[in-house]
């Protein structure tokens, strides 16, 4: 700039102006610097100026007068100037556009900037939205269309001023499209012309449009996306005709894409053809006469309407000529059958959609045959002619192919004899295609009319035969004579007999006998008879010689075979020997070699071998077949036996036959068990049915035991099984259990094909496999989810689901829809589900939802079984954020005078994530905008307004904020005072009947008291009846409701209610609870479960099922409704249409050929009996439970085969007999035929014994339907117990009722042991048990002893017979010291056992002690006294004595004291308990613990007379004889009648019995002796019993049987004359009566009147004080009673082993028999 310093001077003369700073002259008149300028006005100018230029400048003025001078400060700033001016801006609308004015100046002034907006001053305020920055930069925030100008800045400063100018432009998105209109293009089908006008641009050009479309409400979806900005007009092409489409425009800019226009109204296409056709078509014949067609609809975008159904045009394939049609009505059923067709002939068929515009496009044509038929013709041109005596010839054409309905398979060529025409014998003929066919049939009859015939077939069955021709087989020669016979046999003649050939193979014409001398060719000789003579004698035979005689039959054809047999002359035959010697060999599965030696032939050629068998079951009471003849073999020694069964048990027989008959039968041969085979056979009638969606259930009737061929442990099935699209993946199971009917196959693929066989197998190898047989799995829930599920959240509560479909493999099924299973994640408790109808819809739009929510989604896909697996992992989508909802809760805890504090809770939706709050308020009465606002942050939950006017009401408006905005606000009133206090409840608590629903209602109030602090919100409690805790339903409830709706409830419940009010101050009390109210019923929740359906019978189904649980049933439970229909066999099985949808969906949807059964009942009732169902038929069954309201969802299907149920009652009339020991035989009759539901396909027969049913229970199969079966190896004289079932191929019936039966009796068993005790070296006690087996009712034993060596060259055997089974003990008192003698006992039931046997030594034991010394007797008046001493001591000490006695009329020693003690050596008996008049001799044995010793020597004979007193002298007795004379003998006249008849009662003539009486006194060591022989037998009790003694339970009397059999019949003296039986009689109680105590004091209840028995047991003493007596009587009988048991020490060798113990507590007692 220019700095100018005025300096006027005036003066004369004019003044001369010199400038100076400093010393420095400037400027003046003669001095010029530059930039500094000397002006005229005498002024200083500075140009320009610079910073440096500052200073004092003086200005000097000077004339001759003199000088002046003046001076001034030059201050030079800085010049301000905008260094950074403000440039043109084009900003977006909202944005904030800063303006920069950025200048220079000196630092030493201030500047003051001015901005305008075109040329008007901008005078900013504090709060608007423009700001002058410091720096003097304009920011204008929240842009809009108004902000658009010049913007000038200006810069005020005393360093100078500047401006600067710019342009400011604002743009924004364009505006919509106005004006959006559409309509149907008149020169485009399936277009829309669509027309707007142009927006607003929004101040920048519109780049171009987007147009998008929503298809049936579908979300929005861009179909332009690049329209010209020129254009108001397009055409939208592509449309689908009958659907409904909205339109919507937006233009685009730079900014970006504007809002939508508004939408247009809905536009629908007409509708049209469909435009594709069907797809997927399939045909397949079904029978000769139709074929099955299916197919899927056409792709959905091409339906162009609804569909009404499809046309279906056939022809047949490769001809001219009109199509025939049928129309399917239906749109859902997508197969059809089309019938009345001509049988194996080829067709086009198509198929096309239509809707109500017409027909759409015919599909691309499918050809497919119909399935063959039989051949409808016969062979042409038939010849048959018989070629030799065996086979015809036949020579035919075929039948005009036109009538072989089908590929021909061959020819069957038939002949049947004219007089049998069941008997016919089929050959099976290939086709051949050139020239004539020919074919034979062998193996016919001789000389036999055949009706001949020749049929063609095809694989569905045969066609027609050829007329029958009736051809005579030729003549051969015939077959041998029958029944050759020799009568009339003289030395020089003989009579030959015969009868006509069976097989005359021709006319006979006549008979050729032939005889030679045995082995002379050339002796033979010939003669020839006509065919009427059947006899022919031979004359001139030499005698006594041998002959051939041949006799055959002759026919045109010649001589036939020959009979020949050989004869001797004069010697006529005989019947043969029996074969002998049978070895069998060469043992294979089915063959074995029999070796023999031939019989005596009977003096004639054998002409027949016969070999019969038991086969299986071997035993003498099995029945024999025959197995094998062989004839013409006379000199055979050895057969081949053929066509055995493999692993089977044979024994053989034979007999041979001459021409006088047959044989006895040989020996059996040994048994033999054929070898091991595989099975020969696969078990039989398998069918297969469906089990489940991944198993089948294959049955079949198992190999009978006859079939097994090897050990039936080791038989089995092998089961293989594979997809028919897939062979080679076959798997295999093993059914090890031979007698299995039924196996489930399981883990396969669901809704698939399969294909089985069964073969048999055992230890050898496997049989052949069976025919095959198909099953298909049943459809089943898809396994996989749909693929590449996604989502995305379109707005703020919708978001659109896509998928693709299942894989096919995993669809098991016919997929019916789709289900997205959706939950808001961490606030919904279980997902909520959206079903999606159809397969074709892959997509879907989720709406009305939380907005801003995260969201888990998966998606299934579903049958009409059920859902499939739900997609995973789950998807997880937010829905967009939006506008918060209010915030809740708000309180005001502190109200002052002047000010109050909010608090408050975050919005229940906030809808996004929370920015902040703002709270505005002002009072209440003041201007409805005059609020005074604040804003905090997002964490702040309270606020303190303050400086507020007391006792005045205040409105505050509380409202939060999210990215979107802020939210609807939530207004609350308070005063400014501080007298507050709690609300009071509500009150009048109301739930108006007709409010309430099944799941919710609506209850009322009446508000309390505010307490003078407004209510600011409800809280609503619900408690459930009877029983539930209070729970709060929400505590949000706004101030102002006097009303609140109450959901989430379950139908019919209680429930009661209460409420409380919340203000400032705190809750108030609850309200009263009021009135239980209970919520309607709804429909039951959920299904009856467990749903099953099983065959009953052959027409009915047995359905059961769970109820609902109780808490599903949402009322009162009405019943059941049980639905079921009738499926297409399992062949046709394939995707059906009308199925039923998915059993979650609201309502199971039927086809109309469902029937439903109502099953009105409680919920208890769980079974029900669906009937009169068709045979034969899959039927599917789902069931409702239902209540008033209406139905549950249905249940799961479930499918069942109605005609097969087990049968429903036993077999009838079940009898039991008896056939042997160890077989019953059970007959039956079938079950009745109404109740066999089916084919009976075997019985099974349970049998056990009668009293141990767990451990002998058995069960036998017969697959066989003959009523009887033989119950083998069963147990003799058992009852057994017999229940027959029977069953079929669905499963076993009932059982009959245990029947009882009982086997015979056998031969026992042997003995279970056999033991010695007490040996001595004359006497022994044998003992035995019982056997274990009885087999029947024991009648007794037989004992039989004998020495091993002869004794004294004699070698006796003893044979006694013991009747009855309670005696199993034998005194034996015979015996000869030192010897061994060999025992064996036998039980005898109806015969006898085995043996038992053992040996035993006489004593005395090796180590036993000697024999006692100084034998001692002394007799006193009253008794006897024995002493002794000791004697050697043996090999251990000596532990006791016993006493032997011998009287004078027996001559064997019996035992008479036992357990006599080691310390005494002396013994006393009293003499009257002796036999008054009998001589005894004594003797005593030591005893240890070898056993008993060597007894002392006899003691000298002692009477047992006593002493008579005086009154027995003979002078008493003659006194007491006079004075009673008469009444002695009165009583010795009846003493002696008496007598005789007790004496002779039974005697017999021939057997030296007598009756014997007896009187035992002792039976405490007593013996009675007997005495057999010629004589009349006399027996005596010499012992009674002792007082005292305690005696065991005792056997009852009986008989005995005795046979000695020795060189002389003599033993002991005494004649034998023959065996002897003895009964005692006893008239006491018998064993199974008496107990212990009875015999204790009792007298004695038996004797044993024989000495080879006796009590084996020895009493202790002869000092036993006196007992009563009784008399038992002897009689000759056979056999012994049952006696007690023995406790020896047992002993079951057959030789050998003796034993000694000591006697048991329970010996028996003793008693002593002698036989002299």
């Amino acid at each position: 700039m220019t700095a100018v310093l005025r300096c006027e001077v005036s003066g004369a003369p004019k003044p001369a102006i010199t400038w100076k700073r400093g010393n420095h002259i400037l400027a003046s008149g003669s001095v010029r610097i530059p930039r500094f300028m000397l002006l005229e006005s005498g002024g200083l100018q500075i140009t320009p100026a610079f910073i440096q230029d500052a200073g004092n400048y003086t200005c000097y003025a000077a004339n001759t007068e003199g000088s002046l001078d003046a001076s001034a400060a030059l201050t030079v700033w800085n010049r301000t100037s905008i260094v950074h001016p403000p440039e043109d801006q084009v900003v977006i609308k909202g944005t904030t556009a800063t303006l920069h004015c950025g200048a220079t100046h000196d630092p030493r002034i201030s500047l003051r900037y001015v901005w305008k907006k075109d040329n008007v001053a901008i005078t900013p305020s504090g709060t608007s939205r423009i700001v002058v920055e410091k720096d003097g930069s304009l920011l204008i925030s929240q842009t809009w269309s108004g902000d658009i100008g010049d913007y000038t800045c200006e810069i005020l400063s005393e360093g100078g001023n500047d401006s600067r100018t710019a342009r400011l432009e604002v743009i924004e998105l364009p505006h919509p499209p106005q004006n959006l209109l559409a309509s149907l293009s008149p020169s485009h089908s399936h277009s829309v012309t669509l027309s707007w006008v142009r927006p607003f641009d929004g101040n920048s050009p519109v780049l171009y449009y987007i147009v998008e479309l929503s298809e049936n409400n579908s979300p929005w979806k861009v179909h332009l996306s690049n329209v010209g900005p020129e254009e108001t007009s397009v055409t939208v092409s592509g449309l689908t005709p009958a659907r409904t489409y909205q339109f919507r425009v937006c233009a685009v800019n730079q900014v970006g894409k504007g809002q939508y226009s508004t939408e247009t109204s809905r536009l629908m296409l007409p509708e049209e053809p469909p435009s594709a056709p069907p797809k997927n078509i399939v045909a397949s014949g079904r029978t000769n006469q139709s074929i099955m067609v299916q197919w899927q609809p056409p792709p959905e975008t091409e339906h162009n309407g609804v569909l009404r159904g499809y046309i279906l045009r056939y022809r047949l394939a490769g001809l001219p000529g009109e199509h025939q049609q049928k129309n399917i009505t239906s749109p859902e059923v997508n197969y059809c059958l089309v019938t009345d067709l001509i049988i194996w002939t080829q067709y086009e068929i198509q198929v096309a959609a239509y809707n109500g515009a017409g027909l759409g496009v015919f599909s691309r044509a499918v050809t497919e045959y119909t399935l063959q038929g039989v051949p409808t013709a016969p062979p042409q041109h038939v010849q048959a002619e018989a070629m030799n005596s065996t086979t015809v010839q036949f020579l035919w054409n075929p039948p005009p192919q036109q009538f072989i309905n089908g590929i021909n398979q061959g020819y069957k060529l038939l002949a049947w004899p004219a007089d049998a025409p069941e008997a016919v014998t089929v050959v099976t003929i290939a086709p051949d295609f050139h020239g004539i066919h020919h074919g034979y049939i062998t193996n016919l009859k001789k000389f036999t009319a055949y009706f001949t015939s020749v049929l063609c077939f095809t694989t569905p069955g045969d066609g027609p035969p050829s007329t029958p021709q009736l051809v005579w087989t030729h003549e051969d020669k015939p077959g041998a004579v029958g029944h050759l016979s020799f009568t009339e046999i003289l030395d020089t003649s003989l009579k030959v007999s015969w009868q006509e050939p069976l097989e005359r193979n021709g006319i006979i014409t006549g008979y050729q006998i032939s005889w030679e001398v045995y082995g002379k060719n050339d002796s033979r000789l010939t003669h020839t008879l006509n065919s009427t003579t059947h006899e022919y004698k031979i004359k001139g035979l030499s005698s006594l010689t041998t002959y051939t005689i041949d006799v055959a039959a002759v026919t045109a054809a010649g001589a036939g075979l020959a009979t020949s047999s050989t004869i001797s002359s004069g010697v006529p035959p005989d019947l043969p020997g029996a074969p002998s010697n049978l070895v069998i060999s060469n043992i294979s599965p089915r063959s074995a070699t029999l070796q023999f030696r031939p019989g005596y032939d009977g003096k004639t050629a054998i002409s027949r071998w016969i070999v019969e068998g038991q086969v299986g079951a071997i035993g003498d009471e099995e029945e024999w077949v025959s197995l094998y003849e062989e004839e013409n073999e006379p000199d055979a020694q050895m057969l081949e036996i053929p066509n055995l069964t493999p692993y089977t048990h044979y024994r053989f027989r034979m007999r041979q036959v001459n021409i006088v008959g047959p044989s006895p039968y040989s020996q059996s041969s040994r048994v033999i068990q054929t070898l091991q085979a595989p099975p020969d056979v696969a078990p039989s009638s398998i069918s297969v049915r469906t089990a489940s969606e991944t198993s089948l259930r294959l049955r079949w009737v198992p190999l009978p035991d006859s079939q097994y061929n090897g050990n039936p442990e080791s038989v089995g099935y092998r089961v293989r099984y594979w997809r028919s699209d897939l062979p080679s993946s076959a798997l295999a199971q093993i059914v090890n259990d031979r007698l299995e009917r039924e196996l489930t196959i399981e883990e396969l693929e669901e809704w698939t094909e399969y294909e089985l066989q069964m073969q048999a197998f055992n230890a050898i190898g496997a049989g052949p496999w069976s025919e095959l047989v198909r099953g298909r799995t049943r459809e089943s829930v898809p396994s996989a989810a749909p693929a590449n599920v996604s989502a995305q959240a379109v707005s703020s509560t919708q978001i659109l689901l896509t998928w693709s479909s299942v894989p096919e493999q995993d669809q098991n099924g016919l997929i019916l829809g789709y289900k997205i299973l959706y939950r808001a994640k961490d606030l919904d408790p279980e997902p909520r589900s959206h079903a999606v109808r159809g397969n074709h819809t892959q997509s879907a739009l989720l709406s009305g939802l939380r907005k801003f929510v995260l969201y888990e989604l998966q998606v299934l896909a579903f049958t009409r079984i059920g859902n499939g697996v739900p997609s995973a992992p789950l998807i997880l989508e937010r829905t967009k954020d939006d506008a918060p909802g209010p915030p809740v809760r708000l309180v005001f805890p502190e109200v002052r005078l002047t000010a109050v504090r909010i608090v408050w809770q975050p919005p229940e939706e906030p809808n996004g994530v929370i920015l902040g709050y703002q709270i505005a308020y002002r009072l209440a009465s003041s201007s409805p905008h005059t609020f005074t606002t604040v804003e905090v942050g997002a964490t702040v939950r309270q606020f303190t307004a303050t400086e507020l006017a007391p006792e005045s009401a205040y409105l505050f408006r509380l409202s939060a904020k999210t990215r979107q905005g802020w939210g609807a606000p939530l207004e609350a009133t308070v005063i400014t005072t501080e007298k507050r206090e709690r609300p009071a409840p509500p009150r009048e608590l109301l739930v108006p009947q007709a409010e309430v629903t099944a799941r919710s209602l609506r209850l009322q109030w009446v508000p309390g008291s505010d307490g003078a602090s407004p209510i600011r919100y409800f809280t609503v409690q619900v408690r459930e009846l009877p029983g539930g805790e209070w729970q709060t339903y929400s505590s949000s409830i706004s101030h102002e409701a006097t009303a609140c709706a109450v959901d989430r409830l379950r139908p019919f419940t209680s429930y009661k209610l209460r409420l409380k009010a919340t203000n400032d101050i705190g809750d108030s009390d609850f309200s009263s609870e009021t009135e239980a109210v209970t919520t309607l019923q709804d429909v039951p929740g959920e299904p009856p479960g467990s749903v099953s359906a099983t065959p009953h019978t052959t027409s009915s189904v047995l359905i059961q099922w769970q109820p609902p649980r109780d808490e599903s049933l949402n009322g009162l439970l009405q019943g059941y409704r049980i639905y079921y229909r009738e499926l297409e066999a399992e062949a046709a099985a394939g995707p059906e249409a009308k199925t039923l949808k998915s059993p979650s969906a609201l309502r199971a949807e039927l086809t109309a050929q469902s029937s439903f059964k109502t099953v009105n009942s409680s919920s208890t009732l769980t079974t029900y009996e669906l009937t009169h169902l068709k045979k034969y038929r899959r039927y599917e069954v789902i069931m409702t439970a239902y209540n008033i309201i209406g139905e549950s969802p249905a249940s799961a299907p479930v499918e069942v085969f109605v005609g097969e149920a087990a049968p429903a009652m036993a077999p009838q009339n079940v009898q039991v007999t008896p056939l042997s020991a160890s077989q019953l035989e059970i007959t039956w009759e079938p079950p009745p035929p109404e109740s066999q539901n089916g084919n009976i396909q075997g019985y099974k027969i349970y049998y056990w014994e009668a009293d141990s049913q767990n451990e002998t229970e058995k069960m036998k199969v017969l697959f066989l339907p003959e009523p009887l079966v033989k119950l083998k190896n069963l147990t003799s004289h058992t009852k057994y117990l017999v229940s027959i079932s029977a069953f079929n191929a669905a499963g076993d019936g009932p059982k009959s009722q245990p029947l009882q039966g009982r086997t015979h009796q056998a031969a026992p068993g042997a003995p279970s042991y056999l033991a010695f005790s007490e040996i001595t070296s004359t006497t022994l006690n044998v003992s035995w048990g019982e056997p274990v087996a009885a087999n029947g009712v024991l009648q007794g034993y037989r004992v039989v002893y004998e020495p091993l060596a002869p004794v004294q060259g004699v070698s006796k055997v003893v044979t006694v017979d013991v009747k009855g089974n309670w005696q199993r003990w034998l005194k034996v008192r015979d015996l000869t010291k030192g010897v061994t003698y060999f025992f064996r006992v036998q039980a005898r039931t109806i015969t006898y056992g085995p043996e038992l046997q053992a040996n035993v030594t006489a004593g005395p034991a090796e180590g036993s002690p000697g024999s006692p010394r100084d034998i001692v007797i002394t007799k006193s008046s009253s008794e006897l006294t024995l002493q002794w001493s000791e004697g050697n001591a043996g090999n251990t000490p000596t532990t006791g004595y016993v006493i032997e006695a011998r009287p004078s009329d027996e001559g064997l020693w019996d035992m008479f004291v036992k357990d006599i003690p080691q310390s005494t050596t002396s013994y006393t008996v009293g003499l009257d308990k002796l036999r008054q008049g009998i001589t005894y001799e004594f003797r005593v044995v030591a005893v240890n613990k070898a056993g008993y010793g060597e007894p002392s020597s006899p003691s000298t004979a002692v009477s047992a007379q006593v002493e008579a007193p005086f009154y027995e002298e003979w002078w008493f007795l003659l006194v007491m004889a006079l004075s009673s004379l008469l009444i002695i003998l009165l009583v010795v006249f009846a003493l002696v009648l008496h007598g005789q008849h007790k004496k002779y009662k039974n005697c017999s003539a021939g057997k030296s019995i007598s009756n014997m009486e007896e009187s035992v006194t002792l039976d405490n060591g007593g013996f009675a002796a007997l005495e057999l022989n010629s004589r009349h037998l006399n027996v005596k009790s010499t012992f009674s019993k002792k007082n005292g003694t305690r005696s065991p339970p005792r056997p009852s009397p009986g008989g005995l049987h005795y046979s000695d059999e020795d060189i002389c019949n003599k033993y002991n003296g005494a004649v034998l004359t023959e065996s002897m039986d003895l009964k005692e009689k006893s008239v006491d109680a018998s064993e199974s009566e008496a107990s212990d105590s009875d015999y204790e004091d009792a007298p004695p209840k038996h004797s044993f009147v024989n000495h080879y028995m006796s009590d084996p047991t020895y009493y202790n003493s002869w000092k036993r004080r006196p007992a009563a007596s009784a008399q038992h009587r002897y009689e000759a009988v056979a056999g012994a009673e049952a006696g007690a048991h023995l406790h020896p020490v047992i002993t079951t060798q057959s030789a050998g082993g003796v034993y000694t113990p000591a006697a048991g507590p329970r010996a028996p007692l003793t008693g002593f028999s002698s036989f002299v």
